[in-house]
């Protein structure tokens, strides 16, 4: 592992934990470091379908995957996250990765909320094959993200232990508010 940021180790982990060449879903594609990640991931046979609300999103992660060449890989979706029902069949994914919070670079009051969020988390177990993988960063803050924090390990808490394996880490000694990584396996 090269850096303990949030996002390089849930990608180390994510990549441990999930079928390489598969079909993957980025519900929060943001700058579309997350979407360049599931496209490696998803190599030649493997596709990937990526969402957003923001326009600027779409936009970056258009260029970002362009630039090194990946623009077939994925289905760029101006949508929320809570539509990916509608883009996919139950079972049929392998991996999902949320990358919570705001856009960083962009308007902070347009960020993930708890409701849709733990909507979409419900969603997404729905659409992962048996042995899929879920990664979530969950990020809280100066006045942002509490709630939606809270809802999603409360929700990750109460999944049945039969029906899915649930890992949630911590940066246990650190100040101000760190970053929670959790992963699902759906079993």
């Amino acid at each position: 592992m090269k850096s303990y940021q949030i996002t390089e180790y849930s990608h180390e982990m994510f990549r441990l934990l999930a079928k390489e060449g598969g079909t993957y879903i980025d519900a929060t594609m943001g700058n579309g470091y997350d979407t360049l990640f599931l496209c490696r991931m998803a190599g030649e046979t493997g596709t990937v379908l990526a969402f957003d609300i923001q326009q600027q999103a779409l936009e970056a992660t258009k260029t970002r995957l362009k630039e090194c060449h990946m623009e077939e890989k994925a289905q760029l979706i101006l949508d929320s996250h809570v539509h990916m029902d509608r883009y996919a069949e139950k079972d049929s994914i392998d991996g999902i990765y949320f990358n919570f919070g705001y856009l960083p670079g962009g308007d902070h009051a347009l960020a993930t909320r708890a409701e849709t969020s733990a909507e979409a988390v419900y969603k997404g177990l729905e659409l992962l094959k048996k042995g899929g993988v879920m990664a979530l960063c969950i990020y809280s803050g100066k006045d942002t993200g509490f709630e939606e924090k809270d809802r999603i390990l409360g929700l990750l808490k109460e999944l049945d232990e039969k029906k899915y394996l649930v890992i949630v880490s911590s940066y246990y000694n650190r100040k101000k508010n760190p970053p929670v990584p959790a992963w699902i396996v759906k079993r």
